[in-house]
């Protein structure tokens, strides 16, 4: 997994004294006089801040968390693996003692899959850090969790346990007949969750990324808070979803695709064009927000087949120029920018037809195709049409 970094903490100001971290555990909590938190299974002394992170985990962990945090002395609330079930009901006795002590970091070992409520949970850890403030916490990727089943088990036992646990935990949840029934068993423990499901939710509760990186089998995070959340309401999570793009004259339309990505994934494209860049064809490069089944789709041109109704609707054609976000739109030289509005984006676009999937040939692909346009609308459709068969059918290009 490629590691970057893309925020600087020299906005974070070193205080002047040293702060211990405060340790929140799940009962008989006390005030000391030292202004620690802490409960009744801590030694009575104070801890480090490296003894704290310790006690929850691995020297490895320590030294991915003391990359970030290691360096500075504000205080910092450590969120124990036995505190139990952490909810925004559970922290709400503790948000007072947070804010009052100037928190700045909040650490939690808790993984993120055994929290219920988890864009909830992220929502109320932003409004008890100040700007800037910084959130370390964990999940166990579902790869990660296959691994750990097929550890130690025979191979068609851990394949058996796998195809169950997938049956129970992501088929159940989204089945109303089950649904309630799930939850009550479940406490809404044990979610499946991707690295890009688990990314995407803390920035669309107003985290940015710094890094990630997977440690013993699970996936450690380091998000600070630049923004209020996004309190989305209505996440794409079916396998049919709606993409805002740029169509003609400037205005956003939604553009209907098979899901090929992780729910959540529209929240870190950003993030992953800064990590790795585009690939040949002009898409975000080792993109891990694909599921495994969306190759399949993407290889095959399937995902593109929804477009089918933006053409109905009346908001693209069959063939025209790619239909872009407003992040990849602002990318294009303003000349493009110009030219593009005034027509209609198309399912087919011109890199297809003309075998040029490159960054640069792409673009230059929708050069020709509009110059091309302009003196013969209907007759360049219909060749750039059977151009893009040919170069499909022939596996010359694919979409991905």
């Amino acid at each position: 997994m490629r590691e970057m970094k893309l925020l600087k903490f020299e906005e974070l100001e070193k205080e002047i004294s040293h702060h211990q971290p405060q340790i929140i555990g799940s009962e008989n909590v006390t005030r000391k006089k030292s202004g620690t938190i802490t409960k009744n299974y801590l030694p009575p002394k104070e801890r480090t801040f490296e003894e704290a992170i310790l006690q929850e985990s691995s020297i490895s962990v320590l030294k991915f968390i003391s990359d970030h945090l290691g360096g500075y002395t504000f205080n910092k609330v450590i969120i124990p693996r036995t505190f139990g079930p952490v909810t925004p009901q559970s922290l709400v006795p503790l948000q007072i003692e947070i804010q009052n002590n100037n928190v700045r970091a909040i650490i939690d070992f808790v993984k993120t899959n055994n929290k219920r409520y988890i864009n909830k949970y992220f929502e109320s850890i932003n409004a008890m850090l100040p700007k800037a403030g910084i959130f370390v916490g964990c999940v166990e990727t579902t790869n990660q969790r296959n691994k750990r089943i097929y550890r130690n088990r025979r191979s068609w036992v851990a394949k058996s346990a796998i195809f169950a646990e997938f049956i129970f935990h992501r088929v159940f949840p989204r089945m109303e007949s089950f649904k309630k029934l799930y939850f009550s068993l479940t406490k809404g423990k044990y979610r499946f969750l991707s690295a890009a499901e688990t990314l995407g939710r803390l920035v669309s509760c107003g985290f940015d990324i710094i890094e990630y990186k997977e440690i013993r089998n699970q996936t450690y995070f380091v998000v600070m808070k630049t923004r209020e959340p996004h309190f989305d309401k209505s996440p794409s999570y079916g396998p049919l979803v709606k993409l805002r793009r740029v169509g003609k004259d400037g205005k956003i339309i939604e553009v209907y695709k098979f899901r090929t990505m992780h729910p959540y994934s529209e929240y870190i494209q950003d993030f992953v064009i800064k990590l790795n860049g585009y690939n040949a064809v002009g898409k975000p490069a080792n993109d891990f927000r694909l599921t495994s089944w969306g190759k399949l789709f993407r290889k095959y041109w399937l995902d593109e087949v929804p477009q089918l109704i933006n053409v109905f609707k009346g908001e693209m054609r069959i063939v025209g120029v790619r239909p872009l976000s407003r992040v990849r739109f602002n990318e294009f030289p303003a000349d493009m920018q110009k030219e593009r509005i005034k027509y209609k984006p198309g399912c087919i676009p011109p890199y297809v037809a003309l075998n040029m999937p490159s960054e640069t040939g792409n673009i230059e692909a929708e050069r020709i195709y509009l110059k091309d346009k302009k003196k013969h609308p209907i007759r360049t459709d219909i060749i750039y049409i059977f151009r893009a068969l040919r170069n499909i059918f022939g596996r010359k290009i694919t979409s991905s």
